[in-house]
């Protein structure tokens, strides 16, 4: 059966069909490093890691790419507060985010690449606009003329009038019209800032993604994904930028995760209402908030709640204690081939229907239930045949929850996320 995934952009369950046979690129927005990480980052990273697990187990070659967002308003902001340069505090939190990943047994991605290691590449897709009459200089900035797109909005549904009242504050007043955006900052003072043709200054935000997936992945590659949040002005953008280049769209397949809801709120920086991963560390296991993550629908909102996580915690229990289990049908087990039996199966079909994470989960429950249930001393037996079926099951059960879903890989050493979160507590 083939996989099928929501488009985003055709708003509709399309085949996931590759632009190369056996091959699949993926580009997804990574975080702007300039706080610790939160449930928000979690829960995209672990949403596509068990997507690029998936499509890996079903024999894709997956080229995974997820950026990191090094320069920024925040991060500047971020730098005064502390006293700090932008490029030491960056670096902080790039380590930070990526340490919070690894617990949380995300897989690093096979390309994470820095907006500022790439600031040349993005001048010349800045040029190439300008020349192509897309983008206009004015007051030391650059910035993407809208209305010469005519199919901007396509992503989002919004037209060039109502992006105006979106217009980002960074801006300035130096804009033809409201809804254009800014490809290049001019520089401030007390800012980083790089030489180009327009004078000093740095990248808007859009184009790095725009530029970096592009060198990475190719003019068109198979999915973009990211947050939901990022459907506009950020994806939008990027569509503009790179579609006005190459004459085509940068991503055949749109795939977004819902945002993390905290009583009835957006979880938002703004709001106040993060999540901090490190302090979630402190309280639950990292299979625990995986598994949490993996609960709900991956593109439908998810509300995080003590309740919630004490149910979850419950789950990974169950889960932990069947691994940990020392019976004959266990061991066994480890030694059967995996991914050839009737419940692989119906994780498939299940996966196969837009990553229905949910609806997975609950055929690997089932299976455990089914096989706590049967395997009595007296099935244990190579011997018998009903025997060697539940250890395919177990077998399979263990395959899908360690490679595929992350939450099979054993207890989690709480002390040494404690050890690591107090030695990186503070910036001095």
């Amino acid at each position: 059966m083939a996989i099928h995934a929501y488009n985003t952009m055709s708003r509709k369950v399309e085949p996931l069909e590759p632009i190369s046979p056996g091959k699949m690129g993926i580009y997804v927005c990574g975080p702007t490093v300039y706080d610790d990480p939160h449930l928000g980052h979690a829960r995209s990273a672990v949403v596509f890691d068990v997507i690029v697990r998936y499509l890996r187990a079903r024999g894709f070659e997956v080229t995974y790419a997820r950026n990191i967002t090094d320069v920024d308003d925040k991060i500047i902001q971020k730098a005064r507060q502390r006293n700090q340069d932008v490029k030491t505090v960056s670096r902080y939190y790039t380590h930070r985010y990526q340490e919070a990943m690894r617990m949380l047994n995300v897989r690093d991605p096979d390309a994470e690449p820095k907006a500022t290691d790439h600031i040349l590449l993005m001048q010349d897709f800045i040029a190439k606009l300008i020349q192509g009459g897309h983008a206009y200089r004015s007051s030391g900035s650059v910035y993407f003329a809208v209305g010469t797109f005519k199919k901007y909005g396509r992503l989002s549904g919004r037209t060039v009038q109502s992006s105006a009242i979106a217009k980002e504050k960074t801006d300035g007043n130096d804009k033809t019209h409201p809804a254009d955006f800014a490809l290049w900052k001019s520089a401030k003072h007390g800012e980083p800032s790089w030489p180009s043709a327009w004078g000093p200054g740095r990248p808007g935000w859009h184009i790095e993604c725009s530029a970096m997936s592009a060198m990475l992945l190719g003019d068109t590659y198979d999915i973009h994904g990211g947050g939901m949040d990022l459907v506009f002005p950020h994806h939008e953008n990027e569509i503009a930028q790179s579609e006005s280049i190459f004459g085509k769209p940068p991503a055949n397949f749109w795939i977004h995760n819902g945002l993390v809801f905290i009583e009835g709120e957006k979880m938002s920086k703004s709001l106040g209402n993060t999540l901090n991963l490190y302090d979630l560390l402190k309280q639950y296991t990292p299979e625990a908030l995986r598994l949490f993550l993996l609960s709900k629908q991956y593109r439908r909102p998810i509300e995080f709640s003590l309740p919630a996580m004490k149910e979850t915690s419950a789950c990974w229990e169950r889960l932990h204690r069947f691994f940990s289990s020392d019976s004959q049908l266990a061991h066994e087990a480890s030694e059967i081939r995996p991914c050839r039996g009737e419940l692989w199966e119906r994780f498939c079909s299940a996966m196969d229907k837009d990553f229905n994470f949910p609806m997975a989960l609950s055929v690997i429950f089932e299976g455990i239930r089914n096989i706590n249930r049967t395997a009595t001393d007296s099935l244990k037996s190579l011997n018998n045949g009903f025997a060697l079926g539940l250890q395919v099951q177990v077998s399979d059960i263990s395959f899908i929850c360690q490679e595929i879903l992350g939450i099979g890989h054993g207890p989690s050493d709480l002390v040494s996320v404690k050890r690591f979160a107090d030695k990186t507590a503070q910036i001095a």
